[in-house]
């Protein structure tokens, strides 16, 4: 050919196998992105035939990886990163250290130096956001408070793995490997130092200039009434924001992009703007399981067998565990800690370039690239199993283990309501479920009628601070039995589930049902084939956002034309 056309074969090659994989893995009942994996194997180095450009696909998965987080800052709010910092925070930090301790004391058994052991530790710790978002999104709890600490456990994991990326090169040749500076290390607190102040001069940019000047410049575009230059826009904000994120203040492309959202998502075109890179962030992110795929060499799993078995369990399990623990610790629900385990079953982007900086300083050996790699396609594969054994698992273990039931009926304060609670909060009252940015809108509904309500919510932070302004609240998941008989369900009025999570909606109906026949439902869906099952479901009274706005809508331009009209 005249010229090289490597993108575009990489491109059709990865999409075009990736889109027939994932045909049959759909058919054969497996998750899809089982077939993206398989579509990077195909075209990868290590198998025979079309050998894609592994550069390229790694750098059209960056873009996606940019895309998606910024498709998510633009559905998280600063709030909703603060309101779990208490549990993301620890949480992660401690996860991590468990994490790398099994990964490196695992090493350390095969006989590899201690440098080897902790960069083979560190890259098995962290999880990959993408497939996160991914099976997030497909459950639908993406906007729920535990999707909310599974992002921002993730975010937290992200900052950290930036400071290992800046601290690796000065640190090498002290944990035995070899230096890339080419005149004297600067001296690590002042290396640590500097990457302390360009991640928090980001952060505070983009929280203080990015939302008054991001959101703004949207509205200017949106002014000219242009499609394609909105779509212009907010591509061109995810991408080029996090390019200069990563250029300027040395954070990773994904973390750039995700503040990027956050920012943007001040602007009222913040739902348009996620809309409008929904299909170009699906694109991407099959590109990034191919590219994934690409680098997996498959003779790992012939020659070394019981090393990739004990990698996948140190991930899937024993990072798993040590976090459900970690939850649970925190006092969060089981159901809680089982899903933030699930989220956390594998690794991905991060573990990548770690392994690859790690063999490049002569850390790692090659082996260790190749065994992180098998570990990453493996974890990544069998991640949607884990969150499909979710509620079988929690219902078999509330079944036969008394310590799980414990879990749920311990001992706390938050978990049932004061003695001190006056009676019109006991009777003939509303349960609210969920006290977000819905929850708080019909909460001050009912204060501006003067009607009573109890609160369920599993932020433990929110309750407390609901109880100190004098509001009744009970903490935990509204789908166990024991947080509404807590909130008085047998004898309410109505119960009102106002959270955006609708898996376990048809269990607090049950419960309610049960207990109190005479209770009038109300609950909210964002999927019409979902409010319509619901509605068939059960006797509950379903809420659908886009249909509430359009009669909302129709309603105020009948007013106004009627008002308008001119009398004949």
């Amino acid at each position: 050919m005249p010229h090289s056309v490597s993108l575009i074969n990489t491109i059709a090659a990865g999409l075009g196998l990736a889109l027939v994989f994932g045909f049959l893995a759909a058919k054969l009942r497996l998750p899809a992105l089982v077939g993206y994996l398989l579509a990077g194997v195909i075209i990868g180095p290590f198998t025979p035939g079309f050998v894609a450009d592994a550069g390229i696909a790694a750098q059209l998965a960056e873009i996606g990886v940019m895309l998606l987080m910024f498709g998510v800052g633009l559905h998280f709010s600063l709030d909703d990163l603060l309101a779990v910092r208490k549990i993301a925070l620890p949480g992660a930090l401690a996860q991590i250290a468990v994490a790398t301790l099994l990964g490196g004391g695992l090493a350390m058994w095969w006989g590899w130096s201690p440098g080897a052991a902790l960069v083979f530790g560190l890259a098995l710790s962290v999880a990959s956001t993408v497939v996160l978002l991914r099976a997030l999104e497909s459950l639908g709890i993406l906007d729920s408070f535990t999707g909310r600490i599974a992002i921002g456990w993730l975010v937290v994991e992200d900052l950290a793995m930036v400071l290992v990326l800046v601290l690796m090169p000065p640190l090498a040749s002290t944990l035995g490997g070899h230096s890339t500076q080419a005149g004297p290390a600067d001296p690590l607190w002042q290396t640590l130092g500097l990457t302390l102040l360009q991640v928090g001069g980001f952060v505070a940019l983009m929280l203080v200039v990015g939302r008054r000047v991001f959101p703004w410049i949207l509205w200017q575009v949106t002014r000219t009434g242009s499609r394609e230059l909105f779509t212009l826009c907010v591509v061109a904000a995810a991408v080029s924001i996090a390019f200069a994120s990563a250029a300027l203040f040395g954070v990773s492309f994904a973390l750039g992009a995700f503040f990027a959202g956050m920012v943007m998502r001040e602007s009222q075109f913040a739902h348009r703007a996620a809309e409008e890179s929904l299909p170009l962030r699906d694109a991407f992110a099959v590109l990034f399981f191919v590219s994934v795929g690409m680098l997996f060499d498959p003779s790992v799993l012939i020659e070394r067998p019981l090393q990739v078995l004990a990698v996948v369990l140190v991930i899937v399990l024993g990072k798993s565990l040590a976090a459900c623990a970690l939850v649970l610790v925190f006092r969060y629900p089981l159901g809680t800690a089982l899903t933030v385990s699930a989220s956390l079953a594998q690794i991905g982007e991060f573990s990548f370039i770690l392994a690859g900086l790690g063999v490049s300083l002569g850390l790692l050996p090659v082996e260790g690239q190749s065994l992180v790699l098998a570990g990453a396609l493996i974890s990544i594969a069998t991640n949607p199993l884990w969150f499909s054994l979710i509620a079988p698992m929690q219902k078999w273990l509330h079944a036969h283990s008394s310590f799980a039931r414990g879990l749920e009926s311990r001992d706390d304060p938050l978990a049932e309501l004061p003695m001190t609670t006056e009676a019109k909060y006991l009777s003939r009252q509303v349960v609210l479920v969920g006290y977000g940015r819905v929850g708080r809108r019909i909460a001050a509904e009912l204060d501006a009628n003067d009607i009573p309500y109890v609160v369920a919510e599993q932020n433990r932070e929110l309750v407390e601070k609901l109880r100190e302004a004098g509001t009744p609240a009970v903490w935990g998941d509204a789908a166990d039995p024991a947080v509404l008989i807590q909130a008085h369900v047998a004898r309410a009025r109505v119960l009102v589930v106002a959270t955006p999570d609708a898996m376990n909606v048809r269990q607090m109906i049950e419960t309610a049902l049960t207990l109190n026949p005479t209770i009038q439902t109300v609950i909210r869906s964002h999927n019409e084939q979902e409010a319509q099952l619901l509605t068939q479901e059960t006797s509950a009274t379903v809420f659908l956002g886009e249909h509430e706005l359009a009669q909302a809508m129709a309603r105020d331009v009948v007013q106004r034309a009627v008002s308008m009209a001119v009398p004949a």
